[in-house]
C-alpha cells in the first residue's frame, strides 16, 4: 500500500481571544493531519470554534499556541496554495461572471493570456460559460455559488477550504450544488477542507468526518467514511446502508444531553 503523506498538518493547536466578558478558550490541543486529494469535514456544536480553526488553517488568524504546517512549511500567513470558499458568493454584482471569476489572479497581478484561457476552460467545463457575460443578479443561487468556486480554482490553489459554503442555500439547491461541487473538487483533484453544522452534508461529502466537541473545541472522534455503492456522490451516499450508522453515531456525539 503507497503511503500518502499529508498535506496539511494540524500540530496541537489552541486559541483564546478576548472579549467584552473577558478571555475566551476557543480551540484546545487540536492536531489531525490531510492528505492530497482527501476530502476532510469538520462538524461540531454552534459556537465551537470551526470557523475559527479554517482560519487558523488559511493562515488569516495565527493560533495562541500550536502550529500549522502546508506541505511540511509552517503558516506564518496566507498562502496560494489555499483557496477560500465562504457561506456567501461575494460575487460583485456590477463585474461580470468572467470579471468575478478574474478577480483572485487580478488581485495576485498574474492575469496572462494562459491564466485567462484556464478561466474560461473552467467556465466551460462546469457548464457557466454562456453566462460569462452575465451579472451575478441574472444568475441562479446554485450558478453563483459554482462561479464562486471557479474563481477559487482559477488561482490554482492546492487546498480548498469551505466554511459552510453551501448553507445559505435552500434545501433543494442546497443538494444539487454540493453535488456539483464535490464532483469539480474530485475532478480537479484538490484537497477539501469543510466545516459545516450539517451531519448529513458532512458525512456524504467527506472521506472523513473530524468531531469537535464544545468550547473549548478539542477532537472528540474521527469517522473514517466508507460506503458499498459503486459510483460515490453525495446523493448517492445518503442512500447507501451505512448512511444511517454514520448519521447516529455523529448526532450521538453532538447532543450535548447524550452521555456517552
Amino acid at each position: 500500500m503507497i503511503k500518502l503523506e499529508p498535506i496539511v498538518e494540524v500540530i496541537n493547536v489552541a486559541m483564546k481571544y478576548q472579549s467584552l466578558n473577558g478571555e475566551i478558550h476557543a480551540l484546545k490541543d487540536i492536531s489531525f493531519s490531510v492528505d492530497k486529494g482527501e476530502f476532510v469535514s469538520i462538524v461540531g456544536p454552534s459556537g465551537c470554534g470551526k470557523s475559527t480553526l479554517l482560519s487558523i488553517i488559511s493562515g488569516l488568524l495565527a493560533p495562541t499556541s500550536g502550529m500549522v504546517l502546508i506541505d511540511g512549511e509552517k503558516v506564518t500567513g496566507t498562502s496560494k496554495k489555499v483557496g477560500y470558499m465562504l457561506q456567501k458568493d461575494h460575487l460583485f454584482n456590477w463585474r461580470t461572471i468572467l470579471g468575478n471569476v478574474l478577480l483572485g489572479l487580478e488581485i495576485r497581478g498574474e492575469v496572462t493570456p494562459e491564466s485567462r484561457e484556464y478561466a474560461l476552460n473552467l467556465l466551460r467545463s462546469y457548464g457557466l460559460y454562456e453566462f460569462k457575460d452575465k451579472y451575478p443578479e441574472q444568475l441562479s443561487g446554485g450558478m453563483r455559488q459554482r462561479a464562486a468556486l471557479i474563481r477559487t480554482l482559477a488561482t490554482k490553489p492546492e487546498i480548498l477550504l469551505l466554511d459552510e459554503a453551501f448553507s445559505a442555500l435552500d434545501y433543494q439547491t442546497r443538494l444539487a450544488v454540493s453535488e456539483d461541487i464535490y464532483k469539480i473538487i474530485k475532478k480537479e483533484g484538490k484537497t477539501a477542507i469543510l466545516v459545516t453544522h450539517d451531519i448529513s452534508e458532512s458525512i456524504s461529502m467527506a472521506d472523513r468526518v473530524i468531531v469537535l466537541t464544545k468550547r473549548p473545541a478539542t477532537i472528540k472522534n474521527i469517522h473514517k467514511i466508507e460506503f458499498s455503492c459503486n459510483n460515490r456522490t453525495p446523493i448517492s451516499c445518503r442512500d447507501a446502508p451505512e448512511f444511517r450508522h454514520y448519521f447516529n453515531r455523529i448526532w450521538k456525539e453532538l447532543d450535548i444531553h447524550v452521555e456517552n
